[in-house]
């Protein structure tokens, strides 16, 4: 048992400790509780406490196991903490909880602590989209009667929901869960921990904390474990929340010793540039078009979307790929961003990104302006036309100019230039399904080899995920939060000089784009 302890202990947070505990006689009249810590603190050589929420079953649940018992315990700053107690006979799995926290979507990862493994994953809508599809609305929501609260409230039955539902499929109860870590953006923290966000959305831009830290069950309100504690990932600055000290922490970009982009598009475009040594960080509002969110046939990428677009450029006739393999419902970022490269390759839009007026039946006039088909109704799940209007061609015009004017502002504040790039990390559902050569071709994304770019996925779960599964990248954590230096783009003068000359396809200065010439 004790070599088994020491393997356990250099990294877990949550371990189960047998522990056969000699009776009580007249010669030894310790109480129970100190009897148990006592023999606990001896297995694990080191100081174990016990809440005293746990007093009351012990001296049951002790004298019926005939004092064999199994506890479980959480460790946090050198101290082994009870969780719970049971009979060697009666141990539920030990399960650690990782969570993102997004504006969009919740996100929840079941892992065995003791395995590794991965138990069960489930995504939902995030429910506090009724009270505004953005995180600003969601602010103003807050700042009303009962808002904050109602929020609150929100978010964390959406985490629940999402569990009951995941757990019960499995059959183990929620309550085995004795370890969580959530990871998200600053306001979104803030509606967890139940904390007025609305300092947040005006100069000088100050959040109520930005480490939260462990955070016990009485306050982050998860049907876990009642004795199980949340990590919640530290924030930098108003718009540079958790959800990227998760991702940089999953990416391995703070230990590279070459420069490095981290880039996560979600409602908001977050970015990340350094290396080993430093780490420079800021955030802009280029995401919703390229989720797809803002398009009138535009969808978050899920089933039924078109997630790649191609276009013959002789008959204008497009092919696609639909997730799920049905017939498509609308299209997301990545398509629209593969459609816009094809459209402008087969000079259907200009470099202005506008439509030009053509005599073919894909090209249509409506009350919004031309509009290209890209599935004919006929071929749709709902009997509709998947098309792009005119006004959603701005939209997501405006949305690639600001995330290239992201990256150029950031790398220029450190006097680098794009080639001095080693390696770009795209995460979130945009990274998985994004082409990058489309990308680059409409200017969205630097002109770089293409085998510099590499997709994570979801990297703020899996960072929450990599976080439970070795308690020694704390420091890493602090580390990396301390390194940080956030840049503040609400304030850059010469954001929107920049963001002008990227509002064309692929941009004012073509040079910046060679291979998007030769596509």
């Amino acid at each position: 048992m004790q070599a088994i302890s020491d393997a356990l202990n250099e990294k877990a947070w949550v371990i189960d400790c047998a522990a056969a505990l000699e009776p009580p006689s007249l010669s030894d009249n310790t109480a129970d509780v100190e009897r148990l810590g006592r023999e606990l603190s001896r297995v694990l050589q080191e100081p174990v406490e016990i809440p005293c929420s746990s007093w009351g079953r012990i001296p049951g649940l002790l004298r019926r196991s005939n004092f064999r018992v199994s506890a479980r315990l959480f460790r946090r700053k050198g101290v082994w903490r009870l969780l719970d107690l049971y009979s060697d006979d009666s141990k539920p799995p030990n399960l650690s909880l990782a969570m993102d926290l997004g504006t969009t979507t919740l996100v929840c990862r079941l892992t065995d602590c003791d395995t590794g493994e991965v138990v069960g994953e489930c995504t939902v809508p995030n429910p506090q989209a009724e009270a505004g599809a953005d995180i600003l609305s969601r602010i103003q929501s807050a700042g009303g009667p009962g808002g904050l609260e109602s929020l609150q409230r929100r978010v964390r039955d959406g985490f629940n929901g999402a569990l009951d539902t995941m757990c019960g499929e499995l059959g183990i109860s929620p309550s085995s869960i004795g370890v969580a870590a959530v990871a998200g953006n600053t306001t979104m923290t803030h509606f967890l921990l139940g904390l007025d966000p609305s300092n947040i959305r005006k100069e000088p831009y100050i959040p109520v904390v930005n480490r939260p830290g462990w955070v016990p069950a009485p306050v982050h309100g998860l049907g876990i474990h009642p004795n199980a504690e949340l990590f919640v990932f530290p924030n930098v600055g108003s718009y540079f929340g958790g959800d990227l000290i998760a991702g940089i922490l999953s990416s391995g970009l703070h230990k590279s010793p070459d420069v490095c982009f981290l880039v996560d598009v979600g409602t908001n475009a977050e970015v990340v540039l350094g290396n080993s040594e430093w780490l420079l960080a800021c955030a802009g509002a280029a995401g919703p078009a390229l989720e797809g969110g803002v398009a009138k046939m535009g969808m978050l990428a899920g089933e039924g979307a078109i997630d790649h677009v191609r276009i013959d450029r002789e008959t204008l006739e497009t092919r696609f790929s639909v997730i799920g393999g049905e017939l498509p419902s609308g299209i997301c970022g990545s398509g629209l961003i593969d459609l816009v490269a094809e459209l402008f390759a087969s000079d259907v839009i200009d470099q202005r990104g506008k439509i030009r007026g053509m005599d073919h039946e894909r090209i249509l006039e409506t009350d919004e302006g031309r509009a290209f088909v890209i599935v004919p109704g006929a071929g749709t799940a709902h009997g509709r036309d998947v098309s792009l209007s005119q006004v959603d061609l701005d939209i997501l015009l405006r949305s690639k100019a600001a995330m290239y004017t992201i990256l150029t502002t950031i790398v220029e504040e450190v006097g680098l230039g794009f080639g001095d790039v080693d390696k770009f990390f795209v995460a979130g559902t945009f990274g998985t399904y994004i082409d990058p050569s489309m990308a680059i071709r409409i200017g969205m994304i630097p002109d770089l080899p293409l085998e510099r770019y590499t997709p994570l996925g979801n990297s703020s779960l899996a960072g929450a995920a990599l976080f439970l599964s070795d308690r020694r990248l704390m420091g890493e954590v602090e580390s990396i939060a301390e390194k940080v230096t956030y840049l503040e783009l609400n304030v850059n003068a010469h954001f929107m000089g920049l963001f002008s000359a990227a509002k064309f396809i692929p941009h004012t200065d073509p040079s910046l784009f060679p291979s998007a010439a030769r596509s």
